[in-house]
């Protein structure tokens, strides 16, 4: 990858920065932020701009408001966060278009800050609109691309936007990002090399398994992934996880295929299993033979053994999804291991563990910051190391 520009190469003073952050964070029932990596990751390009006496127009989009307003999703929680964790006032605009807005970005004062409302309360945005891209584009004299988790996404705030803009470049989130996920396609790392992918988004990481199996030694494929893999090889999976895989199946066909020949992926030998939703009715069977009206939730002892002594020797190690329905204690012990074994392995490996669930894990046994490096993207980090580079970077390399 050629170097791109990142926010050292600038001089901010007297000049407005519209700055592209990735505050999509994950929240509880009560609304309450329950991992505030991306915004802390956030902070090191803020407080560069603020030094150097700019002032910062944050956009940022948060969940799936498909395009309409809608409260449950708005940005205005996050100000008083941005306001404690920056020691100053985050002034809010209700809207991301509109004459008031304008106003409000022309009366900002150097090192002052401005947060606009949910960038996906607009349709414009995720279908890649230019002219909303152009009237973004009037709001600041430099682009800054600092949401690693949203640049594998082709949306006006992320490939449209920058072409407005002759002075742009990315963050510091997103230059470490790109530092620490290129071991995966450099001569400096190390092997064994180990890729783990649990979690429910099956039809989105089948995509990746292929070139993973180019330069990886070991392929642990646990959770909601394993059970279309299992089905299509002739095994029965009851009623476990196996959505959305019908434009799949010729791909996961091959997947196996070529398995045969390599041997590097390893599914899971037994899963915790329930019957018919009855956390009661729970027994550990073969993920090959799982009865009809059962469905597994978990990966079993004899598979938390296999996957822990693989992860054991491994040099070099990525973790993406968990392996069972983690929330719930009785089926979090194979996702909770699998963390434990990885963490172990701290001293001794390159780790790096990317995806909101895998994060969660790790907050759960309170050990966040014992892996080598902690990615604020998941679908992201799959598709840069996939494709050593995303839509969000090339636009500003352009």
């Amino acid at each position: 990858m050629k170097k791109i520009k990142d926010v050292n190469d600038f001089n901010f003073k007297d000049k407005t920065v519209l700055l592209r952050v990735d505050y999509n964070v994950p929240i509880n029932q009560y609304g309450k932020i329950t991992d505030e990596t991306r915004i802390n990751y956030s902070l090191p390009t803020i407080n560069k701009i603020l030094f150097d006496k700019g002032k910062i127009v944050i956009i940022s989009h948060f969940g799936r408001p498909k395009g309409v307003f809608n409260n449950k999703y708005s940005l205005k929680f996050l100000i008083p966060i941005l306001s404690k964790k920056l020691k100053k006032y985050i002034f809010f605009c209700d809207k991301v278009i509109g004459n008031s807005t304008e106003e409000k970005i022309k009366n900002l004062k150097n090192g002052e800050i401005i947060l606009l409302e949910n960038l996906r309360f607009y349709k414009e945005e995720e279908n890649g609109d230019k002219q909303f891209s152009y009237i973004l584009s009037k709001y600041g004299d430099i682009y800054v691309n600092d949401a690693f988790g949203a640049s594998h996404r082709e949306h006006s705030s992320i490939t449209i936007l920058p072409k407005f803009f002759n002075k742009k470049c990315i963050g510091l989130l997103m230059k470490k990002e790109i530092l620490n996920l290129s071991i995966f396609f450099s001569k400096k790392i190390n092997s064994p090399i180990t890729i783990i992918l649990g979690g429910a988004k099956i039809e989105s990481k089948i995509n990746f398994i292929k070139n993973f199996m180019k330069f990886a030694d070991y392929l642990l494929i646990g959770g909601g992934m394993s059970y279309p893999f299992i089905k299509i090889d002739g095994g029965n999976v009851g009623n476990s996880i196996i959505d959305n895989i019908q434009s799949k199946i010729q791909l996961i066909k091959e997947i196996l295929y070529e398995n045969k020949i390599k041997n590097i992926i390893y599914f899971p030998y037994d899963v915790i299993a329930i019957k018919s939703n009855d956390d009661n009715n729970i027994k550990i069977v073969p993920i090959h033979s799982i009865p009809n009206n059962w469905k597994g939730l978990d990966i079993g002892p004899n598979s938390i053994k296999n996957f822990c002594n693989i992860i054991n020797k491994s040099k070099t190690i990525l973790w993406n999804g968990p392996m069972g329905l983690f929330e719930k204690k009785i089926f979090s012990i194979g996702t909770i291991s699998i963390a434990k074994a990885i963490i172990k392995r701290r001293n001794n490996a390159f780790t790096v563990v990317g995806g909101g669930d895998s994060i969660l894990a790790l907050k759960m046994i309170k050990s966040i910051t014992k892996i080598s490096y902690l990615s604020t993207g998941g679908g992201a980090m799959l598709e840069f190391i996939k494709n050593k580079t995303l839509p969000g970077i090339n636009a500003i390399s352009l």
